[in-house]
C-alpha cells in the first residue's frame, strides 16, 4: 500500500471536523501540534469505524489535523502503518496497534507477522 493521500490541514476544532468530516468511514489522521508556522508530524492515528468521532477526541490537543477515509478497517491499519513509518511523527511512541483478535500484518515492518 502507499501513502495515502491526506486532506489539506484543517483546524482541529469540533466545528471544523463537522464540516470537513462528512462521511461516516474508517480512516487516518495526522495531528499537528502547532497552531501557527509549518506543518508538524506530531501524531499518526486512525480509526477502524468513524473518523469524526475519533478526531474530536483529540480537540484541544492538537492545533490541526489531515485526514483520509479508508475503505475498511484493515485499510487503516495499513496507511496508519504507512504514515507512521514514512513521517516518524513525533508524538507516537510506539507501533500503531492492530485490533485484537486480528492477524494484520504491518506492510512496512512486517510487525506481528
Amino acid at each position: 500500500m502507499a501513502i495515502p493521500a491526506l486532506s489539506k490541514p484543517i483546524a482541529l476544532t469540533e466545528q471544523s471536523i463537522d464540516e470537513s468530516v462528512t462521511q461516516v468511514s474508517p480512516g487516518v489522521y495526522v495531528l499537528d501540534k502547532t497552531t501557527s508556522g509549518p506543518w508538524r508530524n506530531s501524531y499518526v492515528g486512525r480509526s477502524d469505524t468513524d473518523l469524526k468521532v475519533r478526531l474530536k477526541k483529540w480537540v484541544g490537543q492538537y492545533g490541526y489535523f489531515k485526514a483520509a477515509y479508508m475503505d475498511s478497517a484493515v485499510a487503516a491499519f495499513d496507511a496508519e502503518c504507512e504514515l507512521f513509518h514514512a513521517l516518524a511523527p513525533s508524538d507516537n511512541v510506539v507501533h500503531p496497534a492492530r485490533p485484537a483478535n486480528s492477524n494484520w500484518v504491518c506492510p512496512r515492518c512486517y510487525i506481528f507477522g
